[in-house]
C-alpha cells in the first residue's frame, strides 16, 4: 500500500502540505487511542438531517415527474455514430432503451450518454429533441470521469453514514476520485476506517440504487442543506438568485450535483480507498481543515487487479525516488517548490537544453534574456493580472507593486514593439530560457512535476496570418523529432473560446479554424500512420485557442507537456504592428510611437472606489498605422517546464538514461590495483572527449564493483586488466543489451571512444558495439560444440 499511495495523484491546490514528519508523529500518538474498525460498522441511529433531506427530496421529485409526465410526447429521431436512426419519443425514449435494444451488453458496457457531441446526458434520462447519440463506456475518458463521479457519490454515502459528516466536495480527479468532508468535533479519518468504508460500500453496491435528478430551487437547496455549512457556502456563491440547478440521490444520498451518473451503484463492481488526508475548504488555507479520502474504481475485477499492478510499477518509477537515489535534486523547507538540482540532475538539465538550443538553431529561433521582475502595469496591460493575480508573486518595491513573472510573453511582446518593424523580419522567432514563478499552492507541490520555480524551454513567433500553417507546421515537425528521439508518443487536442476571454469572437474563429487546417494537415500527412486529433471545447487560454500535446510514457500515461497557441489579442494589447511594405496614401503619415499619456489636472485625477488614484496604463492602445499590420503572436513550448519533462522522463526511463543525456556514461574498472593508473588514462581521454567517466578505485571484488556499476546505471562498464593495459583495449559491458553483461572480448580504445562520440552525436539508444555481443555468441556456440 505504501508503494501505491507514493504515485496516488497530488492533491490539486487544496492538500495540507509541509510536515508529513510531524503529522505522522501525531498519528502514531493517537494510534493506541483508536483502531477505528473495532467501533460500529455505521451510526445508529443515523444523523436526522438525512430523513429530513429524504422528505423534502421526495416531495419535490413527485411534482417534477408529474410535471413531466404532463409534457407533450412528439415523435423524435435519433442519429447513431454510425448514421443509423432510430425513432423514439420525447420525454419517454432513454438512452438506455436505444442501447438495449441494440444489446444487453452494451447497455451494460455503457456509462453513459453523449448528445449533439456536447452534453453528457444520463442513460435513463428520457431524451427532449430529436439528437446525435454516442453511447459512451468506461474506456471514453468521458466515460471513466463519469464512473468515478458516481463512485465518489457511492463512497459520499459510505462517510455519512459511518461519520454522520457534513460532505463538501467529491470529484473525479485523474486517477479516480476523492471525497472532502468535516467529521464531527474536528474528528479525523485513520487509515483503520478504509476496510469499515469499503464493506459499507459493498452493501450500496449490492443494493444496486439508482442515481435520481432533481431539479431544485436556490431557496430549496438552502433549506434542504441548512445542516451543512459547506454546501450552504457553495450554493450562495455559486448559484445565482431565480436559478435552479439539480441534486442527485442514491440511496440516502442526496448530494448537490450537476451529473450525469451511471443509473446505478450496482455499476461500481471494483473499489478501492486508496489514501486520505488533511485538506482545506476551496483550497484556501485561512479556511476550515477538512478531511479528503482518495478512491479509485472499476467495471470489474481484473482492471482493479491490473491497476494495481500498474500503480507498483509506476511507483517503481517514481522520479523522486529516483532522484534520490541517484543525486539528481532535492528540496529545501527555506524555498518550497524550487528545486535544488545536485551536479549529476544539471548533467540531464543541460543535455535537455543542449538538444533544444541545436534545434532553435538549426530552425531559426534567437535567444534572449529578459528580467525575472515587471512592474504590474506590464502584466495589467497583457491581462495576466486579472486572469491570473493568484498565480502570481507580488512585490511591494519603492512604493510600487511588482510581480515576478510567471510567463515570458507579455516581456517578449515588449521587446517586439521597441523599434519598428518589417514584414521582411517576420516570422521572429524569440526563445527564452528565463526562470518564472508561480504561486502554487503548499498542498500543490509535488516533486518536480508542480514547482514554484522552473524554466521553459518558451518560445514566441512573431508572423503574418498567411504564415500561420508553414509555422504551425515546423512546429509539429519538431514536437515529432524531440518526441521520436525519446521514445515517446504524444496525443493531439485543440482547445477552444473558454467562457472568460479577451477579443472579438469573430478573431477567435479566424485562429481556432487556422489551428484546425493546421491540425488536419498534419494528421493527414503523418508517415507513422496518423495522429489524429480531438476537440477540447472551452479550454483555451483566455487570449486564445491552443494545440495542447499530452505525451504518452512507456506506462502509457499522459503529461501534459507542449504547447502551442495563437494570440491575436497581446499584439493588440500592445499595439504591435509591422510595416506591410504597401505604399502609404498620399496625405497619410506614420503615427508616433505612442507614449505614456501626461497626468491630467489634479482635479481631474481617476480615482478608484476606494480613493485611491489609479494607475496610469504602461501604454496607450493605438489603431494601426497607415501601411501597418498586426503581427499574430505564437506561444510555444516542447519540452514545457525543464523540471516537469526531468520528471517525465526520469520515470519514462526508470533511472535508465540514454547515453546522450546519462549523467552517468562509463564506469572505468580495474580488475586490481596494478591496474588503476591505466584505467585514470581511460576516463582522463574519455572526459576530454566530455563524456561522465568516473573510475572505481575501491578495494571491492570485481564482481562487485560491476554490479554496483550496473545498481547506479552507468550505460558503459569498461574492464581494464593485463591485456587491457598492453594492448590499449577496454573490456565493454552495455547496460541496456544483456547480452554484453559477461565478460566479452578486448575492444580498441580509440575506436570505443570514436563509437562513443557517435553514439552521442546520434542521441541514439542502440548498441554501438554489436560485434561485441556477436563474438560473445560465437564463443558460446563454440563452447556448446565442445561441451
Amino acid at each position: 500500500m505504501e508503494k501505491v499511495e507514493r504515485v496516488t495523484e497530488a492533491l490539486k491546490k487544496a492538500t495540507i502540505g509541509g510536515d508529513e514528519k510531524k503529522k505522522a508523529k501525531k498519528e502514531k500518538k493517537a494510534a493506541p487511542a483508536a483502531d477505528a474498525s473495532a467501533g460500529p460498522l455505521e451510526m445508529n441511529p443515523p444523523p436526522s438531517f438525512i430523513q429530513e433531506r429524504i422528505d423534502l427530496f421526495d416531495r419535490l421529485y413527485k411534482e417534477q415527474q408529474e410535471e413531466l409526465a404532463s409534457r407533450p410526447r412528439e415523435d423524435i429521431t435519433i442519429t447513431m455514430p454510425d448514421g443509423t436512426i432510430k425513432v423514439g419519443k420525447s420525454y419517454e425514449t432513454t438512452p438506455a432503451e436505444i442501447a438495449k435494444g441494440i444489446s444487453n451488453s452494451l447497455l451494460k458496457r455503457t456509462v453513459v450518454a453523449r448528445i449533439d457531441g456536447e452534453t453528457l446526458w444520463d442513460l435513463e434520462r428520457p431524451l427532449e429533441k430529436s439528437c446525435k447519440l454516442e453511447l459512451l463506456d468506461f474506456n471514453d475518458d468521458q466515460g471513466k470521469f463519469v464512473f468515478w463521479h458516481s463512485s465518489a457519490h457511492i463512497l459520499g454515502e459510505a462517510c455519512e453514514r459511518r461519520f454522520g459528516c457534513s460532505l463538501c466536495i467529491g470529484p473525479p480527479v485523474d486517477n479516480g476520485f476523492y471525497y472532502e468532508m468535516a467529521l464531527p468535533e474536528g474528528a479525523a479519518v485513520q487509515s483503520t476506517d478504509w476496510a469499515p468504508l469499503e464493506n459499507i460500500v459493498s452493501k450500496v453496491v449490492k443494493e444496486k440504487q439508482p442515481f435520481q435528478r432533481l431539479e431544485m430551487s436556490k431557496e430549496d437547496l438552502l433549506k434542504m442543506f441548512a445542516y451543512n455549512k459547506y454546501k450552504q457556502h457553495i450554493i450562495k456563491d455559486k448559484i445565482a438568485d431565480g436559478t435552479r440547478t439539480t441534486v442527485y440521490r442514491n440511496g440516502p444520498l442526496i448530494d448537490l450535483c450537476r451529473g450525469p451518473h451511471v443509473p446505478d451503484t450496482g455499476r461500481i463492481e471494483a473499489f478501492a480507498i486508496m489514501k486520505n488526508s488533511s485538506s482545506y475548504f476551496l483550497g484556501d488555507a485561512n479556511n476550515d481543515s477538512l478531511q479528503r479520502i482518495y478512491g479509485v474504481s472499476f467495471p470489474d475485477k481484473k482492471q482493479m487487479a491490473a491497476h494495481k499492478k500498474f500503480l507498483e510499477e509506476a511507483a517503481k518509477r517514481d522520479h523522486r525516488l529516483i532522484g534520490k537515489q541517484q543525486e539528481l535534486f532535492y528540496f529545501e523547507e527555506c524555498s518550497p517548490g524550487s528545486a535544488m538540482w545536485l551536479p549529476h540532475g544539471m548533467r540531464i538539465h543541460n543535455a535537455i537544453m543542449d538538444y533544444i538550443k541545436e534545434e532553435y538553431w538549426a530552425r531559426g529561433y534567437d535567444e534572449v534574456m529578459t528580467p525575472n521582475m515587471f512592474n504590474v502595469s506590464l502584466w495589467e496591460q497583457s491581462g495576466h493580472l486579472a486572469h491570473y493575480k493568484e498565480d502570481m508573486f507580488i512585490l511591494d518595491v519603492d512604493k510600487e507593486q511588482f510581480g515576478l513573472k510567471p510567463m515570458n510573453c507579455p516581456a517578449h511582446a515588449m521587446m517586439f514593439r521597441h523599434r519598428e518593424r518589417s514584414h521582411k523580419e517576420l516570422p521572429l522567432r524569440l526563445a527564452d530560457f528565463g526562470v518564472l514563478h508561480r504561486n502554487e499552492a503548499s498542498g500543490a507541490l509535488s516533486g518536480l512535476t508542480r514547482v514554484r520555480r522552473f524554466q521553459q524551454d518558451d518560445a514566441h513567433i512573431f508572423c503574418r496570418e498567411d504564415q500561420i500553417k508553414e509555422e504551425v507546421a515546423d512546429l509539429f515537425d519538431f514536437m515529432r523529432k524531440f518526441y521520436g528521439i525519446l521514445g515517446l508518443t504524444f496525443k493531439l487536442k485543440l482547445s477552444t473560446r473558454p467562457d472568460k476571454f479577451l477579443g472579438e469572437i469573430e478573431t477567435w474563429d479566424r485562429a481556432e479554424a487556422r489551428l484546425k487546417e493546421a491540425l488536419d494537415d498534419f494528421a493527414a500527412s503523418d508517415k507513422d500512420g496518423g495522429v489524429s486529433w480531438e476537440l477540447n471545447p472551452g479550454d483555451g487560454a483566455f487570449y486564445g485557442p491552443k494545440i495542447d500535446i499530452a505525451v504518452l510514457d512507456c506506462l502509457n500515461r499522459p503529461w501534459q507537456c507542449a504547447t502551442i497557441q495563437l494570440d491575436f489579442q497581446q499584439p493588440q494589447n500592445f499595439s504591435l504592428e509591422y510595416q506591410t511594405g504597401e505604399a502609404v496614401q498620399k496625405g497619410e503619415t506614420k503615427a508616433a510611437v505612442e507614449e505614456p499619456a501626461p497626468p491630467p489636472p489634479e482635479a481631474e485625477v481617476e480615482k478608484d472606489k476606494d480613493g485611491k488614484e489609479k494607475k496610469k496604463p504602461l501604454l496607450i492602445k493605438k489603431a494601426l498605422s497607415p501601411g501597418c499590420a498586426r503581427p499574430v503572436m505564437i506561444h510555444r513550448a516542447m519540452a514545457g517546464s525543464i523540471e516537469r519533462f526531468t520528471a517525465i522522463l526520469a520515470e519514462h526511463f526508470a533511472g535508465k538514461w540514454p547515453f546522450w543525456m546519462s549523467p552517468r556514461q562509463v564506469i572505468v574498472i580495474p580488475v586490481g590495483m596494478g591496474f588503476l593508473d591505466y584505467a585514470k588514462e581511460v576516463a582522463a581521454l574519455l572526459k576530454k572527449e566530455k563524456f561522465y567517466a568516473d573510475v572505481d578505485s575501491s578495494g571491492n571484488t570485481l564482481q562487485k564493483k560491476i554490479r554496483n556499476g550496473q545498481l547506479a546505471q552507468y550505460n558503459f562498464v569498461f574492464v581494464v586488466g593485463d591485456d587491457e593495459m598492453r594492448n590499449r583495449k577496454v573490456n565493454i559491458r552495455y547496460r541496456d543489451d544483456t547480452s554484453t553483461q559477461a565478460r566479452d572480448v578486448p575492444f580498441d580504445l580509440d575506436e570505443a571512444i570514436e563509437k562513443l562520440r557517435q553514439l552521442k552525436s546520434d542521441r541514439g539508444m542502440y548498441n554501438p558495439f554489436p560485434h561485441v555481443a556477436e563474438a560473445k555468441k560465437e564463443e558460446k556456440k563454440e563452447d556448446e560444440v565442445k561441451a
